[in-house]
């Protein structure tokens, strides 16, 4: 598997598992002006999956993950994250946050495996269906 910067050639296969995952998707045009904050893991010429990662000062914030049903199970998220974390720390960030739907264990075991911790719960964040959604942080400091 290849993790790099996403480029406007990815944003149609970005767009699509967007639409694949998620309930209230990003749009294309969405996308492509925040490109910059796009990780994409690859397998092969195939899109495997893609982080979105942005940051203001000193705090990082995770901002969508998806992975293609074909590749779950089989490290990719694992491995977005691992470079998020990575990428956040080298950037002299003190914490990296993110929002995941409290029903989601296989998500909230992950982040947790990688020092994510919960601090905190937005009620009825989500919609379709709607659910709350778990505030998790990792601090670096």
């Amino acid at each position: 598997m290849n993790i790099r910067q996403a480029q406007p050639g990815d944003i149609p296969a970005i767009a699509a598992l967007e639409r694949e995952c998620f309930s209230d998707p990003w749009p294309a045009d969405m996308i492509g002006r925040m490109l910059d904050n796009f990780t994409v893991a690859l397998e092969g010429e195939e899109l495997a999956g893609y982080l979105a990662l942005s940051s203001v000062l000193d705090e990082g914030n995770i901002d969508n993950v998806a992975v293609s049903p074909s590749f779950r199970r089989r490290g990719v998220a694992d491995t977005l994250v691992a470079d998020a974390l990575r990428r956040s720390r080298e950037a002299g960030l003190a914490a990296l946050m993110l929002e995941v739907r409290a029903g989601n264990i296989a998500a909230r075991r992950l982040y947790e495996k990688h020092g994510f911790r919960e601090v905190g719960r937005r009620k009825n964040y989500y919609e379709r269906p709607r659910e709350d959604a778990i505030l998790m942080t990792c601090f670096f400091l």
